[in-house]
């Protein structure tokens, strides 16, 4: 009997002796082991953001099967990524001015110089990419959920844009002998034909009190008036919005406008 007492009194005392020592160890590791164990996760965080230069396709490309198997639409939201899985959504910023779009990866590309996307033509005109040829931007991947288009930049766009941690493209995408000035020439900006008329006026008054009111809610809209005389005499003032590549481009301004009591039409220039 008594021996059977002080074999479990040993046993409880080693197993309380084991449990001290790995307590002990556990607290008595070094701080940069723990900071290691974290490492992945940082890493995996910067994994899912890019910096570099991004161009575009529209018109040339439209209609064509990608690499998805889709139609390349210009006037959706989508990209071209060399290997991000399709589907995957990324929030592009222009740092330079704060401009947002989401898009959606259906097609591979873009396959020369130090580009890291190429975006859909109604995609690329937000960030001035249409305007310019490429620009450097700045793409984070985003929840299967965020909706596509226009968005809000993110609150830490200019440290995304500086972080030499962030991933950037890399020179051997550069094909020898090439420039950027060759992209542009072979994907020229599309000739912007449409405007809105935003209403045909008597008063030249009433058309700038339209004016007015278009530029105080969409400052960066151009708005002009154009005065046309009637064969009785009369003059009449139309109130004409923007110039756009597509019809599908003005008539997004238009619906934006009708919100604020704004009516138009969707017109083409030879068509004024």
């Amino acid at each position: 009997m008594k021996l059977n007492l002080r074999l479990h009194v040993s046993g409880l005392m080693m197993a309380m002796l084991f449990v001290l020592l790995t307590a002990f160890s556990a607290s008595a590791r070094p701080a940069s082991i723990r900071e290691d164990e974290k490492a992945p996760a940082a890493a995996a965080k910067k994994a899912t953001v890019m910096r570099g230069r991004a161009s575009w396709y529209g018109r040339e490309h439209q209609g064509r099967r990608t690499s998805s198997g889709e139609r390349f639409d210009r006037n959706k939201y989508t990209c071209a990524h060399k290997t991000l899985p399709f589907g995957t959504k990324l929030r592009v910023s222009n740092p330079e001015t704060g401009e947002s779009v989401v898009v959606r990866v259906t097609d591979r590309g873009p396959f020369r110089h130090q580009r890291i996307l190429d975006l859909s033509e109604v995609a690329a005109r937000p960030l001035g990419i249409v305007t310019h040829g490429a620009v450097s931007v700045v793409a984070e991947v985003v929840a299967p959920e965020t909706p596509l288009g226009p968005t809000d930049a993110p609150a830490d766009l200019a440290t995304l844009a500086a972080d030499s941690t962030v991933a950037v493209g890399l020179l051997a995408d550069i094909r020898p002998g090439s420039s950027e000035a060759e992209d542009v020439t072979l994907t020229p900006e599309p000739e912007a034909t449409y405007v809105i008329q935003a209403g045909t006026f008597g008063d030249v008054r009433n058309a700038r009190a339209v004016m007015d009111k278009i530029q105080s809610v969409e400052p960066k809209l151009l708005v002009t008036t154009v005065a046309t005389n009637t064969p009785d005499g009369k003059t009449l003032n139309r109130v004409l919005v923007g110039r756009f590549a597509t019809p599908a481009e003005a008539d997004a301004v238009r619906l934006r406008l009708s919100r604020i009591g704004v009516a138009g039409l969707v017109r083409q220039g030879e068509n004024l």
